[in-house]
C-alpha cells in the first residue's frame, strides 16, 4: 500500500522568506522538534553555499551520535553539476540530496531570455544526477520548478530521464501557487501513472489552497501507486503567502472526509509537540502566531457565541474536530511572578548556574559550568535574543556541535 511521507522545508524555503530568518542554532532547534515529531526529512539547507557549511555538518553529527535519531537530512542544489561538487566539498558527509530546475516554457523565457531548450535542462539535471550519485550521494531526488505551468508530456520526459539515472522522486513543485486541488490531483496522478514514480509535492499558498493543493496531489499520486511526499513549514511559513503549515497538513490527512477513512497519515507521527514547536518557531522568526491558526491559534479552540459555548461545554464534538490535548495544549505554563534571572552575553556563572538549575541541568564541576556559560554567551550574540529552554539544554548536552553550529567564517 502506498505511503504519505512528510518533508518539511522550513530550513530551506521558510527561512529564504523575505524579510525573516533563523540563526543556525534556531535551525537546529526546528530539526530537533520535526526527530520528536516522527517527520521524515528535513530540508535542512544549502549544502553549496559557505555559511551553512559548520551548521550542516554539525547536524549531521548530531545524526551520527542518535542525537537526531529518525529525521533525515537532505540538502538543496540546483539542478547543476557545479553545485552538486561544490555540495560534496564543503559537506562530504550529507547523503540526500534535491536538485532543481525550471520546467516550464515561461521560466525559460523570463528567466533565462529563451537560450536554454528543454533538452538541454534535462541533461543539467541528468548530469547533476550522476554526478552526486558518483560523490556518494544515497537519494536524489530532480525538482521540477514551476511544474504546474509546465506542460505535463515534458514532466513524463523529465521524470523518466531522472529516473533512468537513479532518482528516487520528482518533485512536484507549485511555485506560484497556481493550482488548484483538483488540477494538482489530477496532474500528479497522471504523472505517478506515468513515470512509475514516487512524487513529491511543493505546494505555496498564494491562494489560500497550499494544504488542500498538497493533500489533493497526494491522494491523487496514492491512487496511482505510488508513495506521496508533502512538503510543509512550521505554521506555513514561506515565501510570498507561505507553504503548506505542517500542522494543518497532518490535521487534513488525519480528519478530513476521503482523507482520514484511507489513514495516509504516516503512523510514527506524534502531534503531542506541536504546541511548543509553533511557539518556538514564532518566537524564533518574530512572526505571531494569527489568533485564528490551525490548531495553535489563540481562538483554535475558543467559543463565545452562546450556542457554541453551551455545545462545547456539554460535548466538545459539538464544535471542535478534535482535541486541543493532542497537539500538547493544555498543559500549565510555570511563569515567574516575582525576581526573573535570565541568560544572556553578559551573564555572571551565579545568575548562570540559577538558570539551569531551574531546567533541572547540573554540572559536574566549574570548570564545565564555565565552558557551557562560554558558549551560552555566544549563543546569546548568535540569535541577538534572550535564550529559550530548548536552546539552554541543547548547548548542555551537544556543547561541541553547539560550538561549530555557532561558527560563520567568512
Amino acid at each position: 500500500m502506498p505511503k504519505v511521507y512528510l518533508i518539511d522545508v522550513t530550513n530551506r524555503d521558510g527561512v529564504q522568506t523575505s524579510r525573516i530568518g533563523l540563526a543556525k542554532l534556531e535551525k537546529t532547534i526546528i530539526n530537533m522538534y520535526l526527530d520528536e515529531m516522527g517527520v521524515f526529512q528535513s530540508e535542512f539547507g544549502f549544502p553549496f553555499t559557505h555559511h551553512e557549511t559548520n551548521y550542516l555538518n554539525a547536524n549531521l553529527e548530531l545524526v551520527e551520535t542518535g542525537a537526531l535519531s529518525t529525521l533525515r537530512l537532505e540538502g538543496w542544489a540546483r539542478g547543476i553539476v557545479k553545485d552538486v561538487e561544490i555540495s560534496f566539498k564543503l559537506v562530504p558527509k550529507i547523503k540526500h540530496l534535491n536538485l532543481s530546475i525550471s520546467t516550464s516554457p515561461l521560466m525559460w523565457e523570463l528567466k533565462f531570455a529563451g537560450k536554454i531548450a528543454d533538452n538541454e535542462i534535462i541533461k543539467s539535471m541528468t548530469d547533476a544526477v550522476d554526478k552526486a550519485y558518483a560523490l556518494g550521494a544515497e537519494t536524489v531526488a530532480v525538482n521540477a520548478e514551476d511544474a504546474s505551468r509546465s506542460d505535463l508530456d515534458f514532466l513524463v520526459k523529465f521524470g523518466k530521464a531522472g529516473k533512468e539515472h537513479g532518482a528516487k522522486r520528482l518533485r512536484y513543485c507549485d511555485t506560484l501557487g497556481a493550482d488548484s486541488p483538483n488540477s494538482i490531483y489530477e496532474r500528479t496522478k497522471y504523472l505517478a501513472e506515468s513515470i512509475k514514480m514516487d512524487i513529491e509535492l511543493h505546494c505555496h499558498n498564494d491562494l489560500g489552497m497550499a494544504v488542500a493543493c498538497s493533500v489533493e496531489g497526494a491522494r491523487g499520486i496514492i491512487e496511482a501507486g505510488q508513495d506521496a511526499y508533502i512538503n510543509t513549514t512550521i505554521n506555513g511559513v514561506g515565501e510570498r503567502a507561505g507553504n503548506a503549515d505542517l500542522l494543518a497538513t497532518i490535521l487534513a490527512l488525519k480528519y478530513a472526509k476521503g482523507l482520514g477513512e484511507k489513514k495516509l497519515l504516516p503512523e510514527n507521527i506524534k502531534l503531542n509537540k506541536i504546541w511548543a514547536f509553533a511557539k518556538y518557531a514564532s518566537y524564533a522568526f518574530g512572526i505571531p502566531i494569527p489568533i485564528n491558526q490551525v490548531g495553535v491559534g489563540n481562538n483554535a479552540f475558543a467559543h463565545e457565541s452562546g450556542i457554541h459555548a453551551d455545545g462545547a461545554l456539554k460535548n466538545r464534538r459539538n464544535y471542535e474536530l478534535y482535541d486541543f490535548e493532542e497537539l500538547g495544549r493544555g498543559d500549565p505554563e510555570l511563569v515567574d511572578s516575582g525576581r526573573s534571572i535570565t541568560v544572556g552575553e553578559y551573564s555572571g556563572i551565579k545568575g548562570f548556574r540559577n538558570v539551569y538549575g531551574k531546567l533541572e541541568v547540573e554540572f559536574k564541576d566549574d570548570a564545565e559550568a564555565s565552558k557551557i556559560l562560554e558558549l551560552v554567551r555566544y549563543a546569546n550574540v548568535h540569535t541577538q535574543k534572550p535564550l529559550t529552554r530548548e536552546e539552554l539544554i541543547f548547548i548542555a548536552k551537544h556543547p561541541d556541535q553547539a560550538k561549530k553550529i555557532m561558527t560563520v567564517t567568512p
